[in-house]
């Protein structure tokens, strides 16, 4: 019961984040994110990663992309990819907006 009322939290605590960290409606980074070399112009919405080795990302947009550990953007928030960063994901699909 503890653990399934903390992982709740963690998803509220999660998607409030995101609320704050896009204002406005729902609109499409600007720039280019890259996942494992695939170029994706203006990116919008989840993103599948590697199953089974971790992928490489370059965040080339004007906004944070949230890496998750479920593989539909689901589970819990394991890691944040800042605007201009490359990072070595630890997750199984990554949320841009």
């Amino acid at each position: 019961m503890v653990r399934r009322a903390a992982k709740l939290l963690g998803a509220c605590a999660a998607a409030a984040v995101l609320a704050l960290a896009a204002p406005g409606a729902a609109q499409a980074a600007r720039g280019v994110l890259i996942i494992d070399g695939a170029r994706h112009g203006d990116p919008a919405g989840c993103y599948g990663l590697g199953d089974f080795v971790q992928s490489r990302v370059f965040n080339r947009t004007d906004t944070t992309a949230w890496v998750w550990s479920g593989a539909q953007c689901d589970g819990n928030v394991v890691q944040a990819i800042l605007s201009g960063q490359g990072a070595v994901a630890h997750g199984r699909s990554l949320f841009i907006e």
